[in-house]
């Protein structure tokens, strides 16, 4: 049960880094890159919690604070949720 919840994180988050990477080979800009960036961190973030849920990588001892796993979602997480939105309204911005 608690793999579900990543699996279907999945699927927005890679719509997300394709739209983003689709953007990118178009305009090739610094906004556009951030933006693809931000994006690469958030799968980056479901990818730890598959990994958790599924039990992989033990050694980066997944759910247990000062562990490398969560340091790992945490900064994936906190750059994903800056620099996503900032690429994207830096580029909205800049079109028009």
């Amino acid at each position: 049960m608690e793999l579900i919840t990543p699996l279907l994180a999945l699927v927005p988050t890679s719509v997300l880094l394709a739209g983003s990477i689709g953007l990118f080979v178009r305009r090739r800009t610094v906004c556009t890159f951030v933006q693809f960036l931000g994006a690469a961190c958030l799968i980056v973030v479901v990818l730890t919690h598959i990994s958790e849920s599924l039990h992989l990588f033990p050694w980066m001892r997944w759910g247990l604070e000062d562990s490398p796993g969560h340091y790992l979602d945490l900064v994936s997480a906190i750059l994903g949720l800056t620099l996503f939105p900032a690429g994207y309204l830096a580029h909205a911005l800049r079109s028009n």
